[in-house]
């Protein structure tokens, strides 16, 4: 794998076309979308901005293009559906996170395919993936983040079904989603957990607007359950499955999230390359400054190798192996150098990278959280050191 701020992706010939139309999709007809509502990141949207893109990403081909071709999608292998969340985060669009399906569509449901019912298919999921519905995932609790076994959301026993009552916070997309992929505690029973799919216009389950996150992006809602009633249909697996199913997912995002980071540090070092080329400083380009040169350099460096280690655990995915603390590391490595990269980023811009609703700026405040989101970076070493101790 060679470096480059715009990668030919040689080692994926047939992705070649798609890479092409993608990169022309977000730098024409999405950027001119997003131009037309005045949208920046901190941007407040509704679900009448979101819904287009999903439809128009549909019928070009990119939303749910990871799933199998019996879904609609072309059955892409993790490195492959890497180098395309990579494009789309490094165009720096503001929607970028709808045009694969990452913001309530099949990138949120796709690890649920293989515990749905046929019924939970045709009425929750396949709507989905078509962008007629949207969904959030909602685990994480005012009092229980990493500690998942803190939660306190519980559901009761009542005739086939069981009432829900809780509270949930952090469920990106919530503010636009028909539906939640819930995880609840058992009542009676303080260590069995499940996995529910619960309607957000159902009688006593209220969405209100979550606290708005470092990032200044509106998509984060809290979901208050009282008594809320699910159906014995609305289980999603079996009783008991939730922490698998709600952890399962965290542990393959935990992968995935890591080629969209990569993308926001490609744009981050290719804004800053431009950026030292035309700015001039004492008689001549800011690039001739060698303590700038060893900046970019550092820069360049720390993307490649997050970069190279990345695909390389998802190439052992794709080859049928767990690379489960390849995994952790690579979260690890790369949540701690995007962040590096981002401050060095605004270090060189200097007054023009901090002003508010600079990219530079966003950039840095949203690589920020990744070194919180999908586990922490001490979580993350945690299950490092548990694996080499065992």
């Amino acid at each position: 794998m060679t470096f480059d701020l715009t990668p030919e992706h040689a080692e994926h010939p047939e992705l070649h076309p798609v890479i092409e139309e993608l990169r022309t999709y977000l730098d024409g007809e999405l950027a001119d979308h997003e131009r037309r509502h005045g949208l920046r990141h901190d941007s407040v949207y509704g679900r009448e901005v979101l819904q287009p893109v999903w439809k128009r990403s549909r019928e070009l081909g990119f939303y749910g293009i990871h799933l199998p071709p019996e879904l609609g999608g072309r059955g892409l292998t993790a490195s492959q559906l890497g180098v395309l969340k990579e494009e789309v985060a490094a165009s720096g669009r503001v929607l970028g996170h709808s045009v694969l399906g990452d913001m309530g569509g099949p990138l949120r449901v796709g690890p649920i395919f293989r515990f749905a019912t046929p019924y939970q298919l045709e009425r929750y999921l396949r709507p989905v993936v078509e962008g007629d519905r949207a969904c959030c995932f909602s685990l994480t609790e005012p009092d229980a983040g990493s500690d998942v076994r803190a939660m306190r959301t519980t559901a009761t026993p009542d005739g086939d079904g069981w009432r829900i009552s809780g509270h949930k916070v952090f469920s990106s997309a919530g503010p636009f989603a028909d539906f939640a992929v819930l995880v609840a505690r058992m009542a009676g029973d303080e260590e069995a957990f499940s996995a529910f799919l619960v309607d957000l216009d159902s009688a006593g389950c209220t969405v209100t607007a979550g606290e708005v996150p470092l990032s200044g992006q509106h998509i984060e809602a809290d979901i208050v359950l009282d008594g809320c009633y699910v159906g014995p249909e609305q289980l999603l697996g079996r009783v008991g499955d939730g922490l698998r199913i709600g952890i399962g997912r965290v542990t393959a995002n935990r992968l995935l999230h890591c080629p969209t980071v990569l993308g926001s540090t490609r744009r981050l070092i290719a804004l800053t390359v431009d950026f030292v080329k035309n700015r001039n400083v004492f008689g001549g380009p800011m690039a001739e400054l060698q303590s700038i040169q060893h900046k970019i350099a550092d820069m360049a460096t720390a993307h490649y190798a997050a970069r190279s280690m990345t695909y390389d655990a998802l190439a052992a995915m794709d080859a049928g192996r767990q690379p489960t603390t390849e995994a952790f590391m690579c979260k690890l490595f790369v949540a701690e150098n995007a962040f590096r990269i981002a401050d060095e980023a605004m270090q060189i811009h200097g007054k023009a990278g901090m002003v508010q609703g600079s990219e530079i700026e966003s950039l840095f405040r949203r690589l920020r959280m990744f070194r919180v989101l999908t586990g922490s970076s001490e979580i993350q070493k945690n299950g490092i050191a548990k694996n080499l101790l065992a």
